[in-house]
């Protein structure tokens, strides 16, 4: 069945033409052709498989976060591809190689359910990887020289846009703040080319909750200071707040959160030994076999292993969660 609500069309269309803006200026008409046209190619062929995949049930929001990846990573990479001076005649070849990649640990990652964060992490990691293996190949294959191929491989015009805002945000810091208190939804000027970078984020949260359930809405915004909340909901209650906000500033704005998001503990077999040990600190065997009697096999071998200094081979995401369980339980 076709996911109700995702028009991977029009969609696609919207994510080109407000990327427009952002291509370089120093790029050829026909350079900027390329980006413009790889940016929709690719957005469009990710949307009609998302919207054709009867197996994976990706509902709207998802179908559209894939797109928007892949979207962001085309533009991000075919502006690499131009500057590296690679031959015209690889640039395709290395962007299919890239847009292949992002779209199947999106889909993979999206139906595991893992955070979002995550998911942008791996897929960065991933992307970057193939990109670098796949000038590589060309080294190796005789097409390029070892010259041309470092140029290439320090390209990365994500870095360059987050660099960038990166400074205006330290700049626009030292300045007098020129904005008090929540901005009013009429004011959208606010929103536009003028804004504080805290403005901005706060703009592009209120864009995203605008696709999210209510529930999930309001326990994300009680973690916020009150006057922050204020801003982010009077901004939803825009209803053209998607055309005020231009694709490409969301993208930044995404991307400098993402970045400064925690990152997520690393799940090594050896730390979990170590929390299992530390959990049941103190706790006598004949104790402890008690407490774990109504739980599964696997779980009691992963614990009374770990007490042995060792570690049973379950997923290390799930053993952290009945380290945890276990942890609650004491």
């Amino acid at each position: 069945m076709a996911i109700q609500g995702f028009n991977y069309q029009e969609f696609a269309q919207n994510l080109t033409q407000q990327a427009v803006e952002l291509v370089p200026k120093d790029f050829t008409d026909p350079e900027k052709q390329y980006v413009v046209n790889t940016l929709l190619n690719f957005s469009a062929l990710a949307g009609e498989a998302l919207y054709n995949d009867t197996e994976s049930n990706f509902n709207a929001d998802q179908a559209m976060m894939i797109t928007q990846i892949i979207a962001e990573w085309a533009f991000h990479k075919s502006v690499d591809l131009i500057r590296s001076k690679l031959p015209q005649e690889f640039w395709d070849p290395i962007m299919q190689k890239i847009a292949f990649t992002i779209f199947e640990i999106a889909k993979q990652t999206f139906k595991q359910g893992m955070p979002q964060d995550q998911i942008l992490q791996l897929i960065e990691h991933h992307v970057k990887k193939t990109y670098l293996g796949a000038i590589a190949e060309l080294k190796d294959k005789g097409f390029i020289d070892q010259a041309l191929m470092e140029q290439a491989s320090k390209q990365s015009n994500i870095d360059n846009m987050m660099q960038q805002m990166n400074e205006e945000e330290a700049a626009a810091e030292q300045q007098p703040e020129q904005v008090k208190g929540a901005p009013q939804p009429q004011a959208p000027a606010e929103v536009q080319g003028g804004s504080s970078p805290k403005i901005m984020k706060l703009a592009t949260v209120a864009l995203l909750f605008q696709k999210m359930k209510q529930e999930k809405v309001q326990t994300i915004l009680n973690k916020f200071n009150p006057e922050d909340a204020q801003t982010i909901i009077k901004y939803m209650g825009m209803p053209d707040l998607e055309s005020r906000v231009s694709v490409g500033t969301t993208l930044k704005c995404l991307n400098e959160i993402r970045t400064n998001l925690p990152k997520p503990q690393e799940l090594s077999p050896g730390k979990i030994v170590l929390k299992l040990q530390k959990v049941t600190e103190g706790i006598e065997r004949k104790q402890l076999e008690q407490m774990l009697k109504p739980e599964r096999m696997k779980v009691k071998r992963l614990v009374f292993n770990a007490l042995e200094g060792e570690f049973y081979e379950v997923a290390p995401k799930v053993a952290n969660i009945i380290a945890t369980h276990i942890q609650d339980s004491v």
